[in-house]
Order: C-alpha cells, then sequence, then structure tokens
C-alpha cells in the first residue's frame, strides 16, 4: 500500500478499474480514457478524457499532452504510468510514451513480441504449449476458422471467417475451438524470473449478431480439476520467465476435450483486476511494487467470496444516457448525455456469492435489471 499517497499516471481506454485499485491502495490516481464515467471520476485525482479514442485509438500527440497535462497539476510528480486496455496493437507508442514516462509494466518489445502472431505462436510451439492452429495467410476451407486483428482486446475485433477468406493488413486466422474459458493472472517480480503468484478466473462471451466472440464477463474461484489448472499454471510460469514479464498479466485459455489451448497473453493488467482484487487494492500495490523493484508482499490467503463482473451492452438499441439511479453493485456509469452506439458496452454489474457458479448467475441476472433501469431513464 502507499501510505505517502503517491501520485501515479494511468492510461487505458477505460480506467476505471485501475483507477478504483489504485485508490483502495493508498495511490492519487491520475487517470487519461475514452469514456470518462462517473465511477472513474469519484477514483482520480484527475482526469483527461480523449474523445473518440475508442473509434481511432489512441494518438500519440493528443495522449501524451494529456498526460503531461496531468503530471504538470499534481502536487506532486507521479511515480509512473500504468497502461491498461488499448494500446495492445501500438508498440510504437507505447515506447514513445516509455521515453518520457517510467512506464510501470511491460515495455514495447514484451508488448510487440505478445501481439506478433508469428512471433508469439513460434514460442509457443518451442515451449510445447498447445494452442489452436494459428496463421497469417488465409485457410483453404474457411469452415471453421476465425479471423482476428492484431492487438485487438474484448473480442469485438474477431469474426467468423467467410467462404472466402482474404488476407488483410492486420489480421490473421485462427482455428475455431468451443469450450471453458479461463484466464490466469500472473504476478513477476522480475523481469525475467518465474512468477510469484497466480490466481484463476473463468470467462465468457456475449455474443450479438455483429460481434459473435465479444467478452461478456469473468468470475474468480471456480471449480477446477486441479491438473488442469496446475496446467495452464505452468504455461504461464514457463511465459513469464520467457517473455520477461514484470507485474501483473494476464493468460487466456480454452479448454476442449480436456485440453488448456493458449489463446493470448495481455502484458497488462487485464479484465480479472475487477473479481481478483481485495477491497486495499493489493494487486495494484503488488504491481506497482513489483515494477519499482520494492519488496512485494505476500499473497494473502483468499477467503472472500467469489466475485463476478457482467458486461451489459446496448443491444436493445442506440441510447442517449439520462440521470441514472445507478445501483450500488453497478459500475461503468455513463454521465448524463453519453451517446452509446448500439452493440456498444454501456454499464457492468458485479456480484459476489459462495461459489462462482452462484456468483456469475447473480451477475448475468442482475443485466437484466440494470438494461431496464438504463433504458427506462434514457433521454428521448
Amino acid at each position: 500500500m502507499s501510505l505517502s499517497g503517491d501520485a501515479v499516471l494511468i492510461a487505458a481506454f477505460s480506467g476505471r478499474s485501475l483507477a478504483q485499485s489504485a485508490r483502495r491502495a493508498g495511490f492519487r490516481p491520475l487517470v487519461v480514457d475514452a469514456f470518462g464515467d462517473l465511477d472513474t471520476r469519484d477514483a482520480a485525482e484527475d482526469l483527461r478524457v480523449i474523445d473518440g479514442a475508442m473509434e481511432t485509438g489512441f494518438r500519440t500527440k493528443p495522449l501524451i499532452a494529456a498526460l503531461n497535462e496531468l503530471s504538470q497539476s499534481a502536487p506532486t510528480a507521479p511515480i509512473g504510468l500504468v497502461l491498461g486496455s488499448g494500446l495492445e496493437d501500438q508498440p510504437r507508442l507505447v515506447n514513445a510514451l516509455a521515453s518520457r514516462f517510467r512506464l510501470l509494466g511491460c515495455d514495447a518489445r514484451t508488448l510487440a513480441t505478445c501481439k506478433d502472431p508469428k512471433k508469439f505462436f513460434a514460442l509457443l510451439d518451442e515451449l510445447a504449449i498447445p494452442h489452436p492452429a494459428t496463421q497469417i495467410e488465409p485457410p483453404s476451407a474457411a469452415s471453421g476458422w476465425i479471423s482476428k486483428r492484431i492487438g485487438g482486446s474484448g473480442g469485438r475485433h474477431i469474426r467468423d471467417c467467410s467462404d472466402t477468406p482474404h488476407a488483410k493488413p492486420r489480421r490473421y486466422f485462427q482455428k475455431r475451438l468451443t469450450g471453458m474459458r479461463y484466464s490466469i493472472g500472473a504476478l513477476s517480480t522480475q523481469a525475467g524470473t518465474a512468477a510469484s503468484s497466480f490466481a484463476l478466473s473463468r470467462q465468457w462471451t456475449s455474443p450479438s449478431p455483429a460481434h459473435p466472440y465479444r467478452f461478456g464477463g469473468c468470475v474468480s474461484q471456480p471449480a477446477i480439476d486441479v491438473s488442469l489448472s496446475a496446467e495452464m499454471i505452468g504455461c504461464a510460469r514457463k511465459l513469464c520467465e520467457k517473455l520477461q514479464l514484470r507485474g501483473l498479466a494476464s493468460f487466456d485459455f480454452i479448454v476442449e476435450q480436456g485440453v488448456a489451448y493458449l489463446l493470448e497473453v495481455n502484458p497488462r493488467p487485464g479484465a480479472s483486476l475487477d473479481v481478483l482484487d481485495d477491497r486495499s487494492g493489493s494487486l495494484f500495490a503488488r504491481h506497482i511494487a513489483a515494477c519499482t523493484g520494492a519488496p512485494v508482499a505476500s499473497q494473502q490467503n483468499d477467503s472472500s467470496p467469489a466475485k463476478a463482473m457482467a458486461i451489459l451492452h446496448a443491444d436493445r438499441g442506440p441510447i442517449t444516457l439520462g440521470y441514472t439511479p445507478w445501483p450500488n453493485w453497478s459500475a461503468d456509469r455513463g454521465t448524463p448525455g453519453t451517446f452509446v452506439p448500439l452493440g456498444a458496452p454501456l454499464a457492468t454489474a458485479f456480484a459476489e456469492a459462495s461459489t462462482a457458479d452462484a456468483a456469475e448467475a447473480l451477475a448475468r441476472q442482475r443485466l437484466a435489471e440494470l438494461e431496464d433501469l438504463i433504458y427506462g431513464h434514457a433521454k428521448s
């Protein structure tokens, strides 16, 4: 925990979960994101919103300008910059950021390796880590194949292959697998060494006609075969060392017929932060310690309930938010007047229960309530 209330910069498409974890850990988060949601504003010490970043991606000049403004207006110099989602496909931008700010996380070279399908899946083959068949060139027979954008996140970039797929810039092809999805959250305390701790979450998709593979949510403490969990942790351990990861990272798997296939590595704090973190923000605090060379506190035995988060999408139609009486179990609360396009993320529902299945069921149940509430208070 930051007893001195150190300021820390955060940049992400949505900085809410990182800002909340940082605040719980005693830091003063200075946030740049694309939404400026009400709960992000509550958690942040200061905030800059880059309009349109979700559509265009972060651009170098606006992002650096916003981070400079936050740094210069802070009472004390920020200790560094933590990156969340939205920069996976921009190693050059990450390099530019690292030349101006102390990067608290993995560097651009590590990011590029994780997101370059040629390098990454060749590395998995070298380490004998199972993964779906993956190639840059279109498959000769499209049935059973999907197309992914290099560096894409959230699943909205994934498409089923057409009958006659064509090679496209920044996209690659992968054999489609079906099964249960899991993610391993890992903390590496020193680049080039095995991770010091691991936590498991289960994930699910929230398909729509336009986005059949978009991310739907996750839950902590899922029931799983011990040997399968150990296999996934073993894969993550090898890659933490080989990729020289530092701080928090996540490893996404899909289990088909008892085999855990690795889909991707996100060398940054991931979506599971919401369900794996505790009330004292220990994951954020341990990430900062790992990236600054400070002693990393030992992981505490987790006796808390299972936690789930489920994302509500604007599938009922495009909407302009009104003054919504947000439930205390909701998050990513948009400001009144915010326009949300059809199918875009609208809000998040949280739930806790004694088991992962019960927590997930409650979170999913709350989505319907949240949808009625938001659309019922929409601006006409």
